[in-house]
């Protein structure tokens, strides 16, 4: 992804978006504390849709305000950005906090959603305990920087097989994290934290709906995305192997072949 982004500006706020292509409007919505590049094979492989990969408010290259991160400022966001490109509706990919917002999006916008691809993600709360994890981490943010939250996040978004067979995509994750401005990963943790609880989202859901796990995701382990999954109707659940809490970056021809088979039914 070297092309110069489309810069959306969102009050006062510049998104940074990869737009490719032609076709259907297809939105790629990445985790914490990523940004588009995680999305590059999808991006780069369906040649068939229009890709649209922004980088969220305080991620990549878009900007890093001091505050003003949510959920449903994400969302908005979101829907700006397809506003922008002059998508009234797209099949909205989201991992991880990708798929929190996505929901957020079936809330406040259902018309812009054709169809939904929930990647390593979940329906529920932070529980207390993950409260606490989240406030610990944006203490190391701000006293120790990004390297130090990578080495805490790498061991449990990545599959023990990457760190064996895969170093480009352990250092790709790796440089992901230390490119994520401070304020922008406290906004996120502080976003994920209060995040609502999307299990009444669930039976909400009319949309085609797929969702991709990794078959050694810890964070979004599959049991929870199994439960995720029998709660909407009309969704389906598929595993890749050898891949954590990043399927699509970690077994990219695994992820991709099985977008392709969803889009194809639409």
């Amino acid at each position: 992804m070297t092309r110069e982004p489309l810069i959306v500006r969102v009050d006062d706020v510049e998104l940074a978006v990869d737009v490719r292509g032609a076709g259907p409007p297809l939105l790629f919505v990445h985790g914490f504390p990523f940004n588009r590049t995680m999305w590059k094979h999808q991006v780069a492989g369906l040649t068939r849709w229009r890709r649209i990969a922004p980088d969220l408010r305080g991620a990549g290259a878009s900007s890093a305000p001091a505050d003003g991160y949510s959920i449903a400022r994400y969302a908005d966001d979101v829907a700006a950005v397809l506003d922008a490109v002059g998508a009234s509706q797209a099949v909205v990919c989201g991992l991880s906090m990708g798929g929190y917002i996505l929901f957020e999006l079936l809330r406040r916008h259902p018309e812009r959603v054709r169809a939904a691809v929930f990647c390593d993600t979940k329906a529920e709360p932070d529980t207390a305990e993950a409260r606490r994890g989240r406030d610990d981490l944006i203490a190391v943010a701000q006293r120790h920087g990004q390297a130090a939250v990578a080495e805490r996040l790498l061991p449990l978004v990545l599959a023990p097989q990457t760190f064996e067979g895969q170093p480009e995509v352990v250092r790709d994750v790796r440089e992901m994290i230390e490119r994520m401005p401070v304020p922008g990963m406290v906004g996120a943790l502080r976003a994920l934290r209060d995040r609502p609880d999307s299990r009444p989202t669930l039976a909400m859901v009319r949309v085609p709906t797929l969702a991709l796990v990794g078959e050694e995701d810890r964070i979004s382990p599959p049991p929870a995305m199994e439960a995720m999954v029998a709660a909407i109707s009309g969704a389906r659940l598929e595993r890749v192997p050898a891949a954590a809490h990043l399927a699509p970056l970690e077994q990219p021809l695994a992820a991709t072949r099985i977008l392709v088979e969803f889009l194809e039914r639409l």
